[in-house]
């Protein structure tokens, strides 16, 4: 904590304010608003315009409060993935340097270290789709733990079109591009920072808190613990079309940290189509994403079938992995593991209504055959919301939202819970199956020049898909710097 307040006592003193850019896709004209590099272009030393380099970092601290809820019963027979009744507090730090270089013609380099010290409510069990802080990992501890989170390359080339000037910011060098060109981008990064970008629900820095408005709940997107992966992507822009297809590392054992390299044998696939348009004068964007994942996966119906054949086959006697589970009358998934195929698609829009309003809807189908491997326990998802800025009362820099999203699970993943068993995140120890809910409410001020403060709201309606357990309310706030 000293570390996080010395950083923001320093920045606050020289800081002249700082916006996080978003993919190639989504970018608006250069603007010179980045501190760091803003006051280097200022003297003369740097080109804001056309950069060689660049290097931007964030700085984000969120506290979150869950009161406590009733709950009909929790843990039952020494299933271990309930949320806590009890009233908890959580809290995430998070520090992200970003670094970019360019090498020949349309050759960029980007890497990111990162710090994170975590502490989730109740281990990070008994949410479904709806984990209430996005910054939460699996892995994450209290002490500091810090890492290469990207190390990628990214070639551009130009195709024709119109030309198109590109921001400076973190993971995009300032220039232009051609609206019709092919970009190639290989290393380690996340899926979603080129896949299901959303204008108004995307970037949880600085907008909702809740992981729901991430990116869908029901995308398994293949990475580690953290959220990273190795992969390659090649992207098509043909003026306001996109197509984007790329393939991704898997875990080698789910919602774990190393990942599996054997690439031509488990992998994550994805594919987007982007259209992007005008509306009575306001911009818009729909994109369609498919994915379709090859891992050693247990499905619900071995796991359950191995069970009923033989309980000794439970979840307390399995010597490879599993997530603990002390309910010897409960299938666990460890004995169902094997090579399985998991898939999904996805819809996802964004409408300009005005200047300063937005909004927003996702909405995903998956097989639901299988456990989650990477992201959140849900097979079904929806999300939409409305955004804007304080534009209307002077605070353009200001923010307010209200989204409400809504997970599902398969029958097939219900019935495995109902019977006691586990997944990477929920099991209450039995379940009266219902739709996980959240409304998120959040206002963010821009208090000082790159320092925003952000308040939120969360209702959480039937934790981990059960009807039996909540509601649950949890108040959050944020800080949240960029230099």
């Amino acid at each position: 904590m000293m570390f996080f307040k010395l950083l923001f006592f320093i920045i606050a003193l020289f800081t002249s304010g700082a916006i996080l850019a978003e993919t190639p896709e989504e970018k608006s004209p250069a603007r010179n608003e980045f501190s760091m590099m803003g006051a280097l272009s200022d003297w003369g030393l740097h080109d804001l315009q056309d950069e060689r380099w660049n290097a931007y970092a964030q700085a984000t601290y969120i506290s979150g409060w869950k009161s406590a809820f009733p709950a009909a019963y929790t843990n039952l027979n020494g299933t271990p993935n309930s949320l806590s009744p009890n009233a908890e507090r959580s809290f995430t730090a998070t520090f992200s340097a970003y670094m970019g270089f360019k090498g020949w013609q349309g050759a960029e380099f980007y890497a990111v270290p990162e710090m994170i010290s975590e502490e989730p409510l109740s281990g990070l069990k008994g949410l479904g789709g709806s984990i209430q802080n996005f910054e939460l990992q699996k892995n994450g501890t209290v002490s500091a733990t810090w890492y290469r989170a990207r190390a990628f390359y990214r070639q551009t080339v130009s195709l024709g079109g119109a030309t198109q000037a590109v921001a400076s910011g973190p993971l995009q060098l300032a220039g232009n591009l051609d609206s019709r060109r092919f970009v190639f981008t290989a290393g380690n990064l996340s899926v979603i920072d080129i896949f299901d970008q959303n204008t108004y629900a995307g970037n949880l820095r600085q907008q909702f808190f809740n992981m729901a408005f991430m990116t869908h709940a029901a995308y398994d997107f293949a990475a580690d613990a953290r959220g990273y992966s190795w992969g390659v992507v090649g992207e098509f822009y043909y003026d306001n079309w996109a197509f984007r297809l790329g393939r991704f590392l898997t875990p080698k054992n789910p919602n774990d940290l190393p990942l599996d390299f054997r690439f031509f044998q488990f992998y994550g696939d994805q594919a987007e189509l982007v259209h992007k348009h005008t509306l009575f004068g306001q911009s818009g964007a729909v994109r369609l994403l498919a994915y379709r994942n090859r891992e050693n996966v247990g499905s619900w119906q071995d796991a359950i079938a191995a069970f009923q054949a033989n309980p000794a086959q439970n979840a307390t006697t399995c010597t490879g992995f599993n997530y603990g589970s002390d309910n010897a009358a409960a299938p666990d998934l460890c004995w169902a593991r094997k090579p399985n195929i998991k898939m999904g698609v996805g819809l996802n829009l964004e409408q300009a209504l005005t200047e300063d309003i937005g909004v927003f809807f996702r909405g995903m189908y998956a097989d639901g055959k299988t456990e989650v491997y990477s992201y959140t326990s849900s097979d079904r998802s929806l999300a939409l919301g409305v955004t804007m800025t304080g534009l209307r009362w002077g605070r353009p820099q200001d923010g307010l939202g209200i989204g409400y999203a809504q997970s599902w699970i398969s029958e097939q993943h219900a019935q495995f819970l109902r019977m006691g068993g586990i997944d990477g995140f929920i099991g209450d120890g039995y379940l009266t199956v219902k739709p996980e809910q959240v409304i998120d409410v959040y206002y963010k001020l821009h208090l000082l020049p790159s320092i925003w403060l952000s308040a939120d709201y969360q209702h959480i309606a039937n934790p981990g898909y059960n009807a039996d357990r909540g509601p649950v309310d949890i108040v959050s706030g944020r800080v949240h710097i960029e230099f």
